[in-house]
């Protein structure tokens, strides 16, 4: 697609990134097919070919309209259009680049500016545990919408003290440690069992995409940074690997090379940083013998059947595709995915259900008729704004897979709890 980019946007990064990125689109259509918001709207607007050429109109000198940030905003950011697009089409990046240039020029109303600002400030804030522990306090009184985003509160466990001599790092997460404590110490307690050990950096926070994806980029780069700087130290150690079991933080991580790389000061280590990020799925194949011996001769078979949704941002953003599944199997556990569209966003998406909740609630649903748990059945995700999305729309418990595997790991190989 060739585009002849305005005076302003000729010699900026962002205008001559978004011109690399357009020149791959040949128009073909493919991305609409498998656009989530397509499939629930049926506009042409609300598809990632669509907001490509509202993209390329500003770029080339359109004014952009408050119709333009609205189709913008619909998008979730799945990057499913990226899967199938055949000619590469670098879209997650190029939608960045479009709203920052659309809200450059679309003043937002002030509801709406203090509902970004309290996500953007608020979930990455150490203030937000406490807050989160107030809201389990009073969650019976709560509206259900707001009870959707507060999850009952369950015990994290212990976090193992051996020392090994394989160690890796995990970010904990800004959301993660106050709504599901028990996916990080599950993770440090499934990496203990298979000989590594989990080393915790309390000053790492927030990856950054909650500020970079509401449109406070510089912001978001600042929390890169800030990690880069809490997790070097350990880098220069020779630690193995750091570790995501969220994965829409590991798909942010992964890129830090990318959003970094015209910072003279950053951009090398941002690079080594997001080579050295693994997702927790990815350390399986190497742990699947220690941990088929701790599982021992029955293996999983007394766990429940377990249905998974692979997040958006595991099997698009970082396309990693069927390794859940299929070494959870190779352990003995009975693993399916939906039958039907399990490459469509459960309507998670980070902040996009807080901002665009009819939709949201529209996919969740969706995604829930499709996984078709039946009673005895748990559904699986890797992320927690997936599980917790999900969980919000049925009575069938919504875990972590590496939940899972850590209650067949326990001494007492109980069943996962309710």
């Amino acid at each position: 697609m060739q585009t002849q980019l305005a005076p302003e946007y000729q010699h900026t990064a962002d205008g001559q990134a978004a011109e690399a990125i357009l020149r791959k689109c040949v128009h073909c259509g493919f991305c609409t097919a498998t656009c989530p918001t397509y499939q629930l709207l049926g506009d042409e607007l609300d598809g990632p070919r669509g907001r490509i050429y509202l993209m390329k109109q500003v770029l080339e000198g359109q004014t952009p309209t408050r119709a333009t940030q609205l189709h913008l905003d619909r998008c979730l950011t799945c990057r499913n259009c990226e899967s199938t697009c055949p000619s590469g089409v670098d879209y997650g990046h190029l939608v960045d680049i479009g709203r920052k240039l659309v809200d450059a020029k679309v003043p937002r109303p002030l509801g709406e500016r203090a509902v970004r600002w309290a996500l953007k400030e608020g979930l990455p804030s150490p203030l937000f545990a406490p807050a989160m522990k107030l809201g389990q306090l009073v969650r019976p009184l709560l509206p259900q919408s707001l009870k959707n985003k507060v999850p009952a509160p369950k015990p994290a466990g212990d976090w193992p003290k051996r020392v090994h001599a394989r160690k890796v790092l995990m970010l904990e997460g800004c959301v993660q440690p106050a709504m599901a404590p028990n996916i990080n110490t599950a993770t440090a307690r499934v990496l203990d069992a298979a000989g590594l050990q989990l080393v915790r950096v309390s000053k790492a926070g927030c990856c950054g995409a909650v500020k970079f994806h509401l449109n406070d980029q510089d912001g978001g780069k600042a929390e890169m940074r800030a990690n880069i700087d809490a997790w070097w130290p350990y880098v220069e150690q020779g630690v193995e690997a750091l570790v995501m079991n969220a994965s829409g933080c590991g798909v942010t991580v992964k890129e830090y090379g990318h959003v970094l790389r015209d910072d003279p000061a950053y951009a090398d280590k941002a690079a080594r940083i997001s080579a050295l990020t693994r997702d927790l799925s990815e350390l399986l194949p190497d742990l699947l013998p220690a941990l088929r011996e701790k599982l021992g001769a029955h293996g999983a078979v007394d766990q429940p059947a377990l249905v998974f949704h692979p997040p958006c941002t595991l099997q698009h953003g970082q396309k990693l595709k069927g390794g859940v599944e299929a070494h959870l199997q190779a352990l003995g556990f009975a693993v399916r995915v939906a039958s039907n569209e399990s490459h469509l966003c459960c309507g998670s998406a980070g902040t996009y259900s807080v901002l665009n909740p009819e939709m949201a609630y529209q996919l969740r649903d969706r995604k829930l008729g499709h996984l078709a748990p039946t009673g005895h059945e748990v559904i699986i995700s890797a992320n927690i704004g997936c599980i917790t999305h999900l969980q919000s729309g049925t009575a069938t418990p919504v875990r972590h897979w590496v939940e899972v595997l850590d209650a067949a790991l326990a001494p007492t190989k109980g069943r996962l709890p309710a």
